[in-house]
């Protein structure tokens, strides 16, 4: 991890979230803003890994039962001497500290025989587990005060209810006030109730009520303000921005007050934890609230999620985390230095798109874009997005730093390329890739077709292309020749023709 921001990118159900729940609970102890003890409940277990123990048992097999472990690795710092030790899975002589929801060893007899009938389970029964929070120098923790660290997690965005929102910002600016003046605030607001009973209407309508009694119930009945314990200032005061209820604004404005409030009352907080900051945000605003985020960083390690390739240049692609699947790589981590420096330059869009796909196929232009995109949409009935399939042109140079990253992430990736009439070079071009488990290279061994043209005339003959092109053509020579001097609007007709044609086969494979 850097030492001061790290922009964690990935797709939807990649873990992003979990990645920052699990460092804040193991600091904090706390899940959704609750002791965990409080929160825990079977889901928390991966379901794959359940059922994987659960099959286990069917087998006759005697797995050990699921647990969770959390360990957060810190840096060596002299104030954290407390907390070093190697009391962790790496073994290591280092401070930091884990979290562990695993079976109570009081409880194993009982567990056993809850498990001995496995058509019977369907969950992890957490009734039988314990928590065990200890730090690396093997000592329990009983509250988060014996870390002498604080995470706050910024999450403006789970906050779906008016209420909610309200209260999470009072909360955020009650924590900014002076222990004086949260006390002056209670006590005006329990004179503003006091006063309302003095109100001459209010009098008058106590008055007509008084005369009720022993009709409704031997007691006076009277209207007045809510003044107990219960019903304090944090109840009753609503924030507001320029005089309108913060509950009104815009979800965007909501959204960036919150994380701003957050950042200020985090003071104290030595790690920041950000989820998808761009929630509900315009370019303007995003661009505003980043700005702020960066500039109030100060020494603080801050962690961001993100979908938007906008974030991602904003804060710095050297601060990025690809992740995805539960493993995180950084652009540091390619071998090939000159492929770091590419990417540290390059606009975050492409990179991102390569990182958030399920698959990708790389193409070398627009033209070669246009065709595989239709290819893929008469083959599947929809176009490539709408599988997690995206097409991304590439300058050909700039390929082998693509699919170094797609190798690192183990992303499944085709290469569309023209064999540019050597097919040796072409091989020897991609020779690290081509045994590859990750990587395909789809191409033609026909040397004569070197291009992306020849390749759509040999594989559909005269008669088809004039009829997508509307040109009357009498030889394919002179055909070619035209659709290579018009490479984008020959791709476009291709693209939006309704005559029935075929992609070529190296650009079939890539489309499977």
């Amino acid at each position: 991890m850097n030492d001061n921001l790290n922009v964690i990118v990935g797709n939807n159900e990649c873990g992003k979230s979990t990645l920052l729940e699990a460092v804040h609970l193991a600091l904090s102890g706390q899940l959704n803003g609750r002791p965990l003890v409080v929160e825990m409940h079977p889901y928390l277990f991966n379901l794959d890994l359940v059922r994987k123990y659960i099959d286990s048992l069917a087998a006759g097999e005697k797995p050990h039962p699921p647990h969770i472990l959390l360990e957060v690795y810190l840096a060596d710092d002299p104030n954290l001497t407390k907390l070093k030790g190697d009391h962790n899975s790496l073994k290591i002589d280092r401070p930091g500290v884990s979290l562990s929801i695993e079976l109570n060893p009081s409880h194993a007899e009982d567990f056993i025989q809850y498990v001995s009938d496995p058509a019977e389970i369907r969950t992890v029964p957490i009734e039988y587990y314990r928590i065990v929070w200890r730090n690396f120098a093997g000592n329990d923790i009983a509250h988060s005060r014996d870390i002498p660290l604080h995470a706050s997690l910024i999450d403006a965005s789970t906050l779906k209810n008016n209420a909610a929102a309200s209260r999470y910002v009072v909360d955020i600016v009650k924590e900014s006030l002076s222990a004086q003046e949260k006390v002056d605030l209670a006590l005006t607001y329990r004179l503003m109730k006091d006063r309302f009973l003095e109100q001459p209407k209010v009098k008058t309508i106590n008055d007509a009520l008084a005369l009720k009694k022993g009709k409704i119930s031997e007691k006076t009945i009277s209207v007045s303000l809510d003044t107990s314990a219960r019903a304090s200032w944090e109840a009753g005061v609503m924030p507001h921005l320029d005089d309108i209820p913060l509950t009104l604004v815009g979800k965007g404005e909501q959204n960036a007050v919150k994380i701003k409030l957050a950042m200020e009352t985090s003071a104290k907080s030595h790690i920041i934890l950000i989820e998808e900051a761009e929630n509900h945000l315009s370019y303007a605003s995003l661009n505003e609230l980043i700005g702020h985020i960066s500039a109030n960083a100060g020494t603080r390690q801050i962690f961001i999620t993100t979908h938007s390739s906008f974030v991602l240049n904003k804060l710095g692609v050297e601060s990025v985390l690809l992740f995805q699947r539960g493993s995180g790589v950084r652009l540091s981590d390619l071998a090939n230095t000159s492929t770091q420096d590419y990417f540290m330059k390059l606009p975050g869009h492409d990179t991102l798109r390569l990182i958030l796909a399920k698959r990708s196929i790389l193409v070398e232009g627009p033209s070669d874009e246009l065709i595989v995109q239709r290819g893929y949409q008469k083959k599947h009935g929809k176009m490539p997005l709408e599988d997690g399939v995206d097409v991304i042109s590439v300058n050909s140079l700039a390929f082998k730093r693509f699919l170094e990253i797609a190798v690192l992430l183990k992303t499944e990736t085709d290469v569309v390329t023209d064999n540019d009439g050597s097919v040796a070079g072409l091989l020897a071009k991609y020779a690290n890739y081509l045994t590859s488990d990750v990587v395909k290279i789809r191409y033609d061994t026909d040397e004569t077709a070197k291009t992306l043209e020849p390749q759509l005339v040999k594989k559909n003959g005269l008669t088809t292309i004039n009829a997508v092109l509307g040109k009357t053509f009498t030889d394919e020579a002179s055909a070619i020749e035209y659709m290579v001097k018009n490479k984008a609007d020959v791709a476009l007709r291709f693209f939006e023709t309704t005559v029935d044609w075929s992609v070529p086969d190296y650009i079939a494979d890539a489309i499977r």
